[in-house]
C-alpha cells in the first residue's frame, strides 16, 4: 500500500516538472514582446489650479440703531430682496418724541427771547443816539440779545438733534440686496451698544471671491506676468471660473480685482479677491465654492501616467536601453495633469521610456518597442490647492 502511494507521489511530480520545462519552453520560445515607447519631448501645457474660495456680497451692510429703543415693527422677512431706501425696522419712539416736543418747546422760548431783546435794543438805541441815556445801557441791551441769539441757536441744535434721534427711529435699506437673518423680534429691546446688528444687508449683484494662495505661488505669479507694478500683472491675468458646492460650473466668469500687499506670517499665504457678476442672485453670501485659475508652463517634459508606476512614495519609468532591454528609473515630478506628469528631474530629453504595460515589466526584460507619440501640447491639468 505504502509503495503504491510512494508511486504516485513521484509520478505527480514528474509531470509538474514536464509541465514546467514545456511552459518556460514555450515562453522562451514566443521571444521579446511588443510595448508602447515614446521620447520624452518637451511641450506647453496649461494648468488649471484650484483653489477654496468664500463668497461674500459686494456689499454687506450691517443694520444698526443709532438709538435705543423697542422693535415696534419688523417690514421685512430673512432672505427678502429689499430696495435702497426701504423701510426695514421701526422703533418705539415716545421717549424721543417727547425730547423733541421739548427741544421745539425751548427753540420758541429762545426765539421769544431774542424778539424780546431785540425790541430793548431798539427802543435804547435812539435814546442813546440822542444823549438822554448812557451808552452803556445800549451795550447792556446789545449784550442781551447777542445772549438770546445764542441761547436760540443752542435751542436750535438740540432740536435738531432731537428730530434726528426721532428719524432713527425709522430704518431704512442703504442699498439694494438680500436681508440676512432676524435675530430680534417684535418688542425686542435693542440699542448701540448690542453686539449682534438688527439684520445684515447683502448687495449681491456682484459677489466677491476671497482665496490665498501660498508664498511660492506668489513668487510664481510675480516671475511669469509682465509689469512693473501688481495692476499691470493683474491685467495679463486670465478670466476665472468658479466651481460651486455642488460640483457645478458658474456660468459667469470672474476677474481677479486685487492682490494684498501683506503675506500673512502665520499662515504664509496671501489673500486674493476675484469678482464675479451675479445677475440672477444664484450665488448669496456666506457660501462656499472653489477659484479655478489657469496658468501656462512653457517647454517642459511630460510623461503618460500610465507610463509611470509608484513604489514607497516615489514615481518610477522604465527606459528602454541597449538591445532594447528596460530598466528601472526614478523620476521627480513637479504638477499633474488629467494624464500626465509633469517632470522635473530623472527624464533626459530624446530618452525612450515604455508607455503602457508595465505591470508585465521586470528589470532587465528585453523588448520589441513600438513608437507612439507624447500627445498635443497645451494638455489641460488639474491640481487642488
Amino acid at each position: 500500500m505504502r509503495k503504491n502511494v510512494v508511486l504516485i507521489c513521484i509520478t505527480i511530480l514528474l509531470f509538474g516538472v514536464v509541465s514546467c520545462k514545456n511552459g518556460n519552453q514555450a515562453q522562451m520560445a514566443h521571444g521579446p514582446a511588443p510595448f508602447p515607447v515614446q521620447s520624452a519631448e518637451r511641450n506647453d501645457v496649461t494648468v488649471y489650479n484650484q483653489y477654496a474660495a468664500n463668497i461674500e456680497g459686494e456689499q454687506n451692510i450691517q443694520i444698526r440703531p443709532k438709538v435705543d429703543g423697542f422693535v415696534d415693527k419688523i417690514y421685512i422677512d430673512e432672505g427678502s430682496q429689499v430696495k435702497k431706501g426701504q423701510l426695514l425696522f421701526k422703533l418705539s419712539a415716545e421717549t424721543l418724541n417727547q425730547q423733541a416736543n421739548a427741544a421745539r418747546a425751548n427753540m420758541g422760548v429762545a426765539k421769544a427771547q431774542v424778539v424780546a431783546a431785540q425790541v430793548e435794543v431798539d427802543k435804547v438805541t435812539p435814546l442813546v443816539e440822542k444823549n438822554i441815556i448812557s451808552p452803556i445801557q445800549l451795550k447792556t441791551a446789545n449784550s442781551k440779545l447777542n445772549a438770546a441769539q445764542a441761547q436760540l441757536i443752542a435751542a436750535e441744535a438740540q432740536y435738531q438733534n432731537a428730530k434726528e434721534n426721532l428719524a432713527y427711529t425709522i430704518i431704512k435699506s442703504p442699498v439694494d440686496g438680500i436681508v440676512g437673518s432676524l435675530p430680534y423680534k417684535e418688542g425686542s429691546l435693542v440699542g448701540r451698544s448690542e453686539t449682534q446688528p438688527l439684520t445684515t444687508v447683502s448687495s449681491i449683484n456682484n459677489v466677491y471671491a476671497y482665496f490665498t494662495l501660498n508664498e511660492k505661488q506668489l513668487l510664481q505669479f510675480n516671475r511669469q506676468l509682465d509689469g512693473s507694478t501688481v495692476a499691470e500683472k493683474i491685467k495679463q491675468l486670465p478670466d476665472l471660473e468658479l466651481i460651486l458646492a455642488d460640483g457645478s460650473v458658474y456660468e459667469h466668469k470672474g476677474r481677479i480685482e486685487t492682490i494684498n500687499g501683506m503675506v500673512n506670517p502665520r499662515t504664509g499665504s496671501i489673500s486674493y479677491r476675484a469678482i464675479f457678476p451675479n445677475p440672477s442672485n444664484l450665488l448669496r453670501s456666506g457660501i462656499s465654492g472653489k477659484v479655478k485659475m489657469s496658468s501656462t508652463i512653457n517647454d517642459v517634459i511630460l510623461l503618460p501616467q500610465k507610463a509611470t508606476y509608484e513604489l514607497q512614495g516615489k514615481r518610477f519609468v522604465y527606459l528602454v536601453g541597449k538591445e532594447n532591454k528596460v530598466k528601472t528609473k526614478e523620476v521627480v515630478i513637479t504638477n499633474t495633469t488629467d494624464t500626465h506628469f509633469i517632470v522635473k528631474g530623472g527624464l533626459e530629453l530624446g530618452q525612450q521610456f515604455v508607455a503602457d504595460g508595465l505591470i508585465k515589466l521586470r528589470e532587465g526584460m528585453e523588448i520589441i518597442p513600438q513608437k507612439s507619440t507624447v500627445g498635443a501640447a497645451g494638455l489641460t491639468a488639474s491640481s487642488n490647492e
